[in-house]
């Protein structure tokens, strides 16, 4: 029997080895177009990154080596350009362009898939790459070479961009990453997506999501990168990791049919239409397991399953069944690890399956055992059945082990209760008594038999506040640090002492760090007769992330610290102070990693109160939000934040006890100027707008630039009527309720409605206003309210009033922040002026 393989990567030539070793006597051919077979494409990121040194580590054989070793026929740098399945003949070009046919008994097809290169203005300029084969990385490694490469663009947010991002910032190249949806990695869902947008942008990658590229120029700085919103970026590199599109055109030519994805259509035993013929690999259609609706799976792992059923057919006859990939993948995100298998739930909702999401983070191994981090997971599944459906991983380590059990489970129709029966091996290096996996069935199971009612980030986000009763059950300590507006905090260990303080007649949402302590709240309060009680989905955790602003890359700096949740978590910014810290002035070194909120927090504190004034701390946490953690402690607690600094995928804070009037002393080399400068001063000044007057509006923004022209930190906060005076001239249309309707009827629509306080007379006082304002030369209200956006003053919105009020963040200036009284209260305690308007 003769058996023809066309395409020697992953695919062919697997099922050409396990050809030969199921049969001597066959005669197998193998053709490739390109120069090489059976190479790392996965790989290629790292090698052009240089964590791969050796080139020739990509390749698993040579054409020489393997043809000798199996015995097979391989024909590099020959194409196959049309197939003949009744004659089962093929033609064949060689690089020199000669044309030959071959015959064939059977036909594998193993095309692959090309990257996905679309037609847009300049895109054949010079420095613009795809990734895809051992080609291209030459062709960038070659480039990167010989051109001054400081800026690189990647258009695209998936597995590969990411890693090739990853690889470019490690050689010191600053790296803006572009995607048209929302978030980065598709086969993830958005709250768990924010976490790796997070670390990408501590990384100092530019992420510019929801913006789509335009057109390519060629500039004297290199290239020009336009996007469709006007924003422009320049660069020197552009890499497209934009997608891939299977290669059928083969197929299409030679009658075979294709499916409704437009991959090649294959049956159980990866059979084509076409007689005799097979097919395998990124190019094929084949049923999902789950929904049994054909899909297209480009990875490397189902690829060489495929390869050895296939084989085992074309020699033995169809005997082996293809089971069907889930799509399970892993990639390195600098110090995080992304995992997915199965389907998310966006692709659940889309297609209709009813499901519950269900949030956990849990600690990689033991949390008393020195290093590690947190796991966060999501799991999909169905409601009543508990069938698994999918599953996401991301943290430090200890992902890869956890994605393949929750993989296995789904591809055999398992359920949440099978999560919970795996036998995991423990011991504090690697693991936990209770096992992450274990943890995710627990809370599923729960979930599904009614023990508690979950509501997801996503809907307490945008429920009416004033319609529950939103309780923080965490300490004192924790609040403190960071917390969602308009809750009330009771801890755990108070809740049945102050069950009187928390109405009956509302819903009952209750939140602690990441979900166990509001499930135990849930049950001491459904215990005393409280029937409307639900606990928030992977607590604050998964809320904050989830619901944190991406910010626009500036393009002055090179670094973009993440913000931190815009739409109603109240926590500081990550700072990542410069200055060296004076490792002999470190009194204790505590490790944090691994351990749960409040933990790090805990020790934190525990940590300066065995330390003398002016003493230094370094604690080590897994978690950049920790940074911001410890900065708002600091700032509650009178003890002084030095710098942060992400140190082997790990973050290391360093606290000074006390204020920071000694810091010279106890910092040899730190200046006294430099430790000045990180001194809390309470020198700013604070404004509180409750008017929407006209007259008043002007007299703060007056007052807040002339505070700012001083170098103060100035900042207004926005009640109520005062909200009119940041409304946008030219607002979005949003959806708002009957209530918010009428207000918006009967509210300013922005500062050109303002009125005087006094002498309006029907109008006609507050146009004379303006026109005499206006030939004086005295600014306009709109004007001012610019200079101090531009000098800098803090712009805060009362979430409350907007509530209240209907106002919606959407219909507010892009500078503003929204914030509660607490936001103020730290913003007054450092200020020497308070003014109420």
């Amino acid at each position: 029997m003769k058996v023809v393989i066309i395409g020697g990567v992953a695919g062919g030539a697997t099922a050409a080895a396990r050809m030969r070793r199921d049969c001597e006597d066959a005669e197998i051919v193998l053709i490739e177009r390109g120069d090489y077979i059976s190479y790392a494409n996965c790989g290629l990121p790292y090698y052009l990154g240089g964590v791969i040194s050796d080139r020739d580590d990509l390749f698993v054989q040579t054409p020489a080596s393997f043809g000798k070793r199996f015995n097979v026929d391989v024909r590099v740098q020959q194409e196959v350009t049309a197939i003949d399945k009744d004659a089962k003949s093929l033609t064949i070009r060689t690089h020199d362009g000669k044309e030959y046919t071959e015959s064939y008994d059977k036909l594998l097809l193993s095309p692959g898939a090309a990257p996905v290169r679309p037609p847009l203005p300049g895109i054949d300029n010079e420095g613009i790459f795809t990734l895809r084969n051992v080609h291209d990385t030459d062709a960038i490694k070659s480039y990167m070479q010989t051109h001054d490469v400081q800026q690189a663009v990647i258009v695209g947010g998936g597995f590969i961009g990411l890693e090739m991002a990853e690889n470019l910032v490690h050689s010191g190249v600053e790296v803006s990453v572009v995607e048209m949806a929302n978030q980065v990695m598709g086969p993830i869902d958005y709250s768990m997506a924010a976490i790796v947008h997070q670390e990408l942008v501590n990384n100092g990658v530019k992420l510019y999501l929801e913006q789509a590229v335009e057109s390519f120029e060629k500039v004297d700085a290199g290239l020009q990168v336009n996007f469709k919103s006007g924003i422009k970026t320049q660069a020197q590199l552009v890499i497209l990791s934009i997608g891939v599109r299977a290669e059928t055109k083969l197929a299409v030519d030679a009658g075979i049919e294709l499916g409704e994805m437009r991959g090649i259509k294959v049956d159980k035993y990866l059979k084509t239409s076409a007689n005799d013929i097979y097919a395998v690999g990124d190019a094929i259609e084949y049923p999902h397991p789950i929904t049994g609706k054909p899909w297209l799976n480009f990875l490397a792992g189902p690829a060489n399953r495929q390869a050895r059923i296939v084989a085992d057919n074309i020699i033995f006859g169809d005997k082996v069944v293809y089971e069907g990939s889930i799509g399970t993948a892993v990639a390195k995100v600098f110090g995080l690890t992304v995992a997915s298998t199965g389907l998310p739930s966006k692709r659940l909702d889309l297609m209709g399956i009813d499901h519950i999401g269900s949030y956990t983070h849990s600690a990689a191994h033991a949390s008393y055992y020195p290093g590690g981090g947190m796991l966060d997971i999501k799991i999909t599944f169905d409601k009543k059945t508990g069938q698994l459906y999918g599953a996401q991983v991301v943290g430090p380590e200890g992902v890869d082990k956890r994605i393949d059990e929750f993989a296995m489970v789904i591809k055999h129709k398992g359920t949440i209760y099978d999560l919970m029966e795996l036998e995991h091996a423990y011991a504090p290096p690697f693991s936990s008594a209770k096992d992450p996996v274990a943890i995710a069935g627990y809370v599923a199971s729960n979930l599904i038999e009614g023990r508690f009612e979950g509501i997801g980030w996503r809907e307490l986000r945008d429920i009416d506040k004033d319609s529950i009763a939103l309780i923080d059950v965490r300490t004192q300590e924790e609040h403190s640090v960071g917390h969602i507006p308009g809750d009330v905090n009771i801890p755990l260990d108070s809740l049945r002492d102050r069950l009187s303080e928390i109405p009956r007649d509302k819903k009952v949402v209750l939140y602690c760090g990441v979900g166990p302590r509001g499930y135990v709240a849930s049950c001491i309060l459904k215990g005393h007769g409280f029937n409307n009680v639900v606990n928030l989905c992977g607590g604050l955790r998964t809320y904050s992330i989830a619901n944190a602003k991406v910010p626009m890359p500036s393009s002055s700096s090179s670094v973009t610290k993440a913000s931190n949740c815009s739409s109603g978590c109240s926590t500081a910014s990550a700072p990542v102070a410069s200055g060296e810290v004076d490792l002999s002035n470190v009194e204790k070194v505590i490790d944090a990693r691994g351990l749960q909120c409040p933990g790090p927090i805990l020790k934190l504190k525990k940590g300066i109160e065995e330390l003398q004034d002016g003493q230094v701390v370094q604690i080590t946490a897994g978690e950049v939000s920790f940074t911001r953690d410890a900065e708002s402690w600091c700032k509650s607690t009178g003890n002084t934040f030095i710098k942060a600094e992400n140190k082997d995928g790990a973050w290391q804070v360093f606290i000074r006890k006390g204020g920071t009037t000694a810091l010279a002393e106890a910092q040899g080399s730190m200046s006294a100027c430099a430790a000045t400068a990180l001194a809390p001063k309470n020198d700013g000044k604070t404004f509180i707008m409750f008017s929407d007057d006209l007259d008043k509006a002007l007299a703060t923004f007056v007052l807040a630039n002339g505070a700012a022209a001083t170098g103060k930190k100035v900042t207004i906060f926005f009640t109520f009527w005062g909200l009119n005076a940041i409304k946008k001239i030219d607002k979005p249309a949003v959806e708002k309720d009957f209530f918010g309707k009428m207000f918006g009827m009967m509210l300013p629509s922005s500062t050109h409605g303002l009125k005087l306080s006094k002498m309006h007379m029907m109008g006609a006082g507050t146009k004379m206003m303006r026109y005499i304002m206006n030939k004086k030369g005295i600014e306009s209200l709109e004007s001012l309210r610019q200079q101090a956006i531009d000098n800098g003053v803090e712009f805060i919105a009362c979430e409350m009033s907007m509530d209240v009020m209907g106002v919606k963040k959407e219909e507010l200036l892009d500078n503003v922040t929204l914030g509660g009284v607490a936001t103020y209260m730290e913003r007054a305690d450092h200020a020497n002026v308070n003014l109420f308007i």
